[in-house]
C-alpha cells in the first residue's frame, strides 16, 4: 500500500513540476510550508496508541418540517443536479447520512407532512415525497444511512388525546409499518429510527418498539434517543440495563459542541442528531465548519446532522434559507448552491462512516480546531478550521466568546502516517468576496523530505483539508436559470389523473392535508380535485391551528384576486374558506393574518382579518348547502377587499388596512373533508 502510494505520488510530483510553474492570484493563497523551525504550535497526529472512535457520518434532515416541499416540483435538469449537489460522492456536500420525517398530518415547523396512515385502517405508502427524496439519495449513494423519526402523530393514535404513548403496541405498530412500507414498496432499507422528535419520551414505549422491531425480523434497524437532551435519556438507561440494551445511539439536539458526563457512561454512540439551523450565508457556514469539528473534539459526537438538507420552503416561513443550500423557486428553476455544501464537503468527501478518528485531536493554540481520520488502511485525512466567534454563530444555542487570532501550525505524522508521500490540500476562506475561496485545491503537500512535518499559516475564518484521498473534485453545473418571481398569474385545474406526488405543486399545507382526490362517482368537471383528507386533529408537535390552510404564491402580493371552485363535505357544521394577504405560517400560523372569506354549510358567510376568526369584518346569509359545489371569489385592491359567491357580490368594500401583503391560501373551518378545484390567482403587486 505504502509502495504504491509513494509510487503515484512521484508520478503526480513529475506531472506538477512540469506543468506551469505557480497559478494567477497564488499570493492571495494560504502559506503551506513543509519546515520544521516555524513559530507557533506543533500538533502530532499519531496512530501508535490505537484509535478513536468510529466515525459515523455527516448528514441532513428532510422534515421537521415541510422543508422539501418545493423541491419536488422542480423541472429537470435543474432537479437532478440539486440533488446531485446534497448526495452524489466526491460531487458537493457528499452526504453520508438523510434523515426524515416520518410525516405524521401535524405542522412541524414549516408544514404538515402527511401521514402513511391517516386513520386506523388506512395505509398508503406513496404519499408526501421522503420516499422519493430517499430513493433519490440511494441511486446517487448506495451506501447512504438513512434514518427516520415521527414529529407529529396521526390523531386515531391518541385515542382522543395529544399523547403517542396511550397504546405503547400501536405507536409501535404504526412506526413499525412506515419501516416494513420503506423497503416493500421502495426497496429502502431504513438503519435508524427515533422516538419522539424533541418531546417526552416512554421508557416503556422504547422497550416495546424493539420487541416489535425484532418480531418483525427487523433487528438490524437501530433504535436512536431521544433525539432532545442528553438528559434525561442517558441517567435512565444508566438505571435501566434493559433500556441501555435497546437503544444504540444517542440522539442530541444542539449540543453547542458539549455532551454530559451520564452520556459518555453509557459508553454508546452519541450523536449531534439534528444540529446547525442557521441562515446559510457565511456565517452559517462559520457555524457548520466549526462544529463538524468540534462535535468531535469537545463532545465525543461521531455523527453531526444538519437540519435542513435543503431550503425548498417559501422563504418568510419559519427559518427561512437554514438548509446546506438553497431551492426555493420551482416556477423559475433557480436555486443556490451556498457555501454550507462546500464546508461540508471539507469533512465528507475525504471520510467515510467506518473510518475512525484518531485519539490526537484537538484545539489550535490560537483558536480554532483540527480533527484526523483514518480508514485504518494508512488513508489520513485532516481538517482545520479557524472559524472566528464573529462569523461562526449558529442560531442555537449560546455560543460563548472565543478569540482566533493568526498563527501557524506545525503538525506532525507519526505511527502508520510518518512516511505518508504527499497530501492533496482543498482550501475554503470565508468573509469578504475580494479573499474568499470555497473549496478550492491547492497545490499538493510534499512530505517525503519533510520527515512527516508540515506547517500551515492560519489567519481567521478558514478550512483546510488535508488528506491522502485523491477523489475530491468541487462539482459543477452550468448556472440555473435567473431568480424570477412567482408567476402573478396561476392557476391549477387538479386534473392529474396518475399523480407521481399526492400534493399538488406549489401548495404548502400548514395545518391539514390536501391531496389530489379522484371523485369516483363525478365524471364531470370536478371529477380530479384537491382535497383536505383530515378528519381529527393530530397528536400536534407545534400549535397547529384548528383549521386547516394550505399557503401558495408570492408573500409579497398586495393586490390579487383569488377564485376557487369549492365543496363542503360536512353538513351543517362545514366550512370552508380561501384568503389573501395570509401573512404567518409554520409554527406561527395560529396567528396569521390576512382576508379570509368563509362559507358554511349552515347557509352563512363571515370574512375575517384572521385566521382564527377572532377579527370580524363582515357576516350574513347566503344559499349555501353541504355537497355542492360553489364558486368563491376575493379581490383585495389597496385598502379594500369584496367577495363574490358564484360570480354575485356578497360584501364589498370592506376596509383591510393589515396586512399589507402575503400569500393566497383555501382551507376549511376545522379538520373536516372538503374538496377545491380550478384555483385561479391573478396579482398585480
Amino acid at each position: 500500500m505504502a509502495e504504491r502510494r509513494l509510487q503515484a505520488s512521484r508520478q503526480r510530483r513529475v506531472k506538477a513540476m512540469t506543468a506551469a510553474a505557480g497559478s494567477a492570484g497564488l499570493a492571495a493563497l494560504p502559506l503551506l510550508l513543509c519546515a520544521l523551525l516555524v513559530p507557533g504550535g506543533a500538533y502530532v497526529l499519531d496512530d501508535s496508541d490505537g484509535l478513536g472512535r468510529e466515525f459515523d457520518g455527516i448528514g441532513a434532515v428532510s422534515g421537521g418540517g415541510a422543508t422539501s416541499r418545493l423541491l419536488v416540483n422542480y423541472p429537470e435538469p435543474y432537479r437532478s443536479q440539486i440533488l446531485d449537489y446534497l448526495f452524489k460522492p466526491n460531487f458537493g456536500a457528499s452526504l453520508h447520512i438523510l434523515k426524515v420525517e416520518i410525516g405524521g398530518d401535524g405542522q412541524t415547523t414549516d408544514g404538515t407532512e402527511p401521514s402513511h396512515m391517516h386513520y386506523a385502517l388506512d395505509e398508503n405508502y406513496f404519499r408526501g415525497y421522503e420516499w422519493w427524496l430517499m430513493k433519490e439519495a440511494k441511486k446517487r449513494n448506495p451506501d447512504i444511512i438513512l434514518m427516520g423519526l415521527p414529529w407529529s402523530f396521526p390523531g386515531w393514535l391518541g385515542k382522543h388525546y395529544n399523547w403517542p404513548y396511550v397504546n405503547l403496541q400501536l405507536t409501535a405498530y404504526y412506526v413499525m409499518t412506515w419501516i416494513v412500507g420503506a423497503k416493500h414498496y421502495h426497496d429502502l432499507d431504513i438503519d435508524y429510527i427515533g422516538i419522539w422528535n424533541e418531546r417526552s419520551f416512554d421508557i416503556n414505549y422504547i422497550k416495546v418498539l424493539r420487541r416489535m422491531l425484532n418480531y418483525q425480523g427487523l433487528h438490524r434497524v437501530k433504535i436512536i434517543a431521544s433525539d432532545n437532551l442528553w438528559e434525561p435519556i442517558s441517567a435512565s438507561m444508566l438505571l435501566d440495563p434493559e433500556l441501555l440494551e435497546v437503544i444504540d445511539v444517542i440522539g442530541a439536539h444542539y449540543p453547542g459542541t458539549h455532551t454530559v458526563k451520564d452520556a459518555k457512561l453509557t459508553k454508546k454512540k452519541l450523536w449531534s442528531s439534528e444540529d446547525f439551523s442557521t441562515l446559510n450565508n457565511d456565517v452559517g457556514a462559520g457555524c457548520l465548519g466549526r462544529i463538524l469539528n468540534q462535535n468531535y473534539i469537545n463532545g465525543y459526537m461521531t455523527a453531526t446532522i444538519a437540519w435542513n438538507l435543503v431550503a425548498s420552503y417559501y422563504e418568510q416561513l419559519p427559518y427561512g434559507r437554514c438548509g446546506l443550500m438553497t431551492a426555493q423557486e420551482p416556477w423559475s428553476g433557480h436555486y443556490v448552491v451556498e457555501s454550507p455544501i462546500w464546508v461540508s464537503a471539507h469533512t465528507t468527501q475525504f471520510t467515510r462512516p467506518g473510518w475512525y478518528y484518531l485519539k490526537t485531536v484537538g484545539h489550535l493554540e490560537k483558536g480554532g480546531s483540527y480533527v484526523a481520520l483514518t480508514d485504518g488502511q494508512g488513508n489520513l485525512t485532516i481538517i482545520v478550521e479557524t472559524m472566528s466567534h464573529r462569523h461562526s454563530k449558529c442560531i442555537r444555542p449560546f455560543l460563548p466568546y472565543f478569540n482566533v487570532s493568526h498563527q501557524f501550525a506545525t503538525f506532525v505524522l507519526k505511527g502508520s502516517f510518518s512516511e505518508i508521500p504527499e497530501l492533496q490540500v482543498w482550501y475554503t476562506k470565508l468573509g469578504r468576496p475580494s479573499t474568499r475561496f470555497l473549496f478550492k485545491q491547492l497545490d499538493s503537500l510534499w512530505l517525503l523530505d519533510s520527515g512527516g512535518t508540515f506547517t500551515l499559516e492560519l489567519q481567521e475564518d478558514e478550512l483546510f483539508t488535508l488528506t491522502t484521498l485523491t477523489t475530491g473534485t468541487k462539482g459543477s453545473y452550468p448556472l440555473p436559470p435567473k431568480s424570477m418571481p412567482f408567476p402573478q398569474v396561476y392557476k391549477d385545474d387538479f386534473d392529474v389523473d396518475y399523480p407521481f406526488f399526492s400534493e399538488a405543486p406549489n401548495f404548502a399545507d400548514q395545518t391539514g392535508v390536501f391531496e389530489y382526490f379522484t371523485n369516483i362517482e363525478d365524471p364531470g368537471e370536478h371529477r380530479f380535485t384537491l382535497r383536505q383528507v383530515l378528519n381529527q386533529r393530530p397528536i400536534t408537535w407545534a400549535a397547529d391551528a384548528y383549521n386547516t390552510i394550505s399557503i401558495i404564491g408570492d408573500y409579497k402580493w398586495s393586490n390579487l384576486t383569488v377564485t376557487c371552485d369549492v365543496y363542503i363535505e360536512t353538513p351543517e357544521k362545514g366550512g370552508v374558506f380561501i384568503a389573501g394577504r395570509v401573512n404567518k405560517g409554520g409554527i406561527l400560523i395560529r396567528g396569521a393574518r390576512g382576508v379570509f372569506f368563509w362559507i358554511f354549510a349552515n347557509g352563512t358567510y363571515r370574512v375575517t382579518g384572521d385566521l382564527a376568526g377572532w377579527i370580524l369584518y363582515a357576516l350574513g346569509h347566503v344559499d349555501v348547502t353541504a355537497k355542492k359545489w360553489y364558486t368563491l371569489t376575493l379581490i383585495i385592491n389597496g385598502r379594500f377587499s369584496s367577495g363574490m359567491l358564484n360570480g354575485q357580490y356578497v360584501w364589498t368594500g370592506i376596509p383591510v388596512s393589515f396586512p399589507k401583503n402575503g400569500w393566497a391560501a383555501i382551507g376549511t373551518y376545522s379538520f373536516e373533508f372538503a374538496q377545491f378545484d380550478n384555483f385561479h390567482v391573478e396579482a398585480s403587486s
